[in-house]
């Protein structure tokens, strides 16, 4: 510690640091404004990623098991024949509820055609589950309306298929599979995937795609003290069932946000790296100016015993200064993207995703290290070409 304190020996001159950001207001503040702007595009590129990974896990339980065909790379793609359905309904790893009903939901997950809002067309996911499936997700909620009856063609909507679809309100009918079915209820999914999807009775919705009895996941509430391990040794135990896996919710569903949050990421990050190399070149324009206009000052400094290492540590702190203005005026203006929610494309549902902007402690770290380290990049040169000039030369230019 004591050689930290001694290497800033003399004091680095902060007061003297603060005044030359009086003096150069405009370059300052364009430069602040660039960094800010690098940092906004950067923390809204992970706040995009986290808020589909978030959306698509979020209010996901390990203590349920989602069961698919091994190597399907979704739900769409995976089916689960009636024999074995049948099979897996005889393990004794799934939990049963106070009636002795056993807390599973065989769902049969598919995708049509609805035309948005503005015009065109657009993929969403229709889901037909047991009435176990809100006892599995009990954070499912109606908003307005009332439950499906089973047996019939009625159905339930996500809050964000009613505000994004046309067609899609209470009392409201959607065309699918050749006939229609009604809308009777509005279900608040507490801002995860099951928003942008339609609920229906699992068994009318297997006849009306003709599915058979086939379906394509089940999900399970594993009994207690049965661990996933053990419920997946089951699965490998019995020749009937071996070519499906169990996973907990919460592995699953992360799976799922894999593929289109890690696309989100790269390209996002892949765009910020570009625009911050003007950030760092308006940095270092900055610093050189500076340097450049006050040669003679930094020879005052030198010539009043000021170390070369404190003039160095002197710039570096201005540009640091700088840039970590510039991130927090970044994340501030991207935390407002919190209140704003858009659609994309689900890779491996086919269909569209509505999610929000999320922001955490790590995206704010993230973003605040990127800040500094454009700072730093941008200052480095700068200090070190004015704790490199000589006391003499620069006070000739006085």
């Amino acid at each position: 510690m004591e050689k930290i304190l001694n290497f800033f020996k003399p004091q680095v001159p902060f007061k003297y640091i603060t005044s030359g950001f009086r003096s150069r207001r405009l370059t300052t503040a364009i430069t602040i404004g660039g960094i800010a702007l690098v940092v906004w595009v950067y923390t809204a590129v992970l706040m995009m990623s986290y808020g589909v990974e978030k959306t698509l896990s979020s209010n996901s339980s390990d203590r349920n098991a989602v069961i698919a065909r091994k190597s399907s790379q979704g739900e769409i793609s995976s089916i689960i024949n009636g024999d074995a359905v049948n099979v897996i309904k005889t393990l004794p790893q799934i939990a049963k509820n106070e009636s002795g009903r056993q807390i599973l939901s065989a769902e049969v997950v598919t995708v049509i055609n609805l035309n948005v809002v503005g015009g065109g067309l657009s993929n969403m996911t229709v889901r037909g589950v047991d009435p176990a499936a809100f006892e599995l997700r009990p954070y499912i909620q109606l908003a307005d309306g009332r439950m499906f009856n089973t047996g019939s063609q009625e159905i339930i909507v996500g809050k964000a298929v009613t505000k994004r679809f046309l067609g899609a309100k209470l009392g409201e009918k959607i065309k699918f599979a050749n006939d229609e079915w009604t809308i009777v209820g509005i279900m608040d999914a507490k801002g995860s995937s099951f928003e942008s999807e339609i609920w229906g009775d699992g068994t009318q919705l297997q006849a009306a795609f003709n599915r058979g009895n086939s379906v394509s996941t089940m999900t399970v509430q594993m009994a207690d003290g049965v661990t996933i391990e053990q419920f997946e040794t089951a699965f490998e135990g019995d020749r009937r069932i071996n070519m499906f896996e169990p996973k907990t919710e919460i592995k699953f569903y992360q799976e799922q946000s894999e593929a289109l949050a890690t696309f989100i990421a790269v390209l996002g990050t892949a765009i910020t790296i570009i625009f911050s190399m003007g950030a760092i070149i308006g940095a270092v324009i900055t610093m050189y100016t500076a340097v450049a206009t006050r040669t003679t000052e930094i020879g005052t400094l030198r010539a009043l015993g000021f170390r070369r290492r404190s003039v160095l540590a002197s710039f570096l702190f201005e540009t640091l200064f700088i840039s970590a203005t510039g991130g927090i005026v970044g994340i501030a203006l991207a935390s407002l993207l919190q209140f704003l929610t858009i659609s994309t494309m689900n890779f491996n549902s086919f269909s569209e995703l509505t999610f929000s902007f999320a922001i955490s402690q790590d995206i704010v770290i993230n973003a605040m290290m990127f800040a500094l380290i454009m700072g730093f990049l941008g200052g480095l040169f700068p200090s070190v070409r004015a704790a490199r000039l000589n006391i003499v030369d620069s006070l000739r230019n006085a």
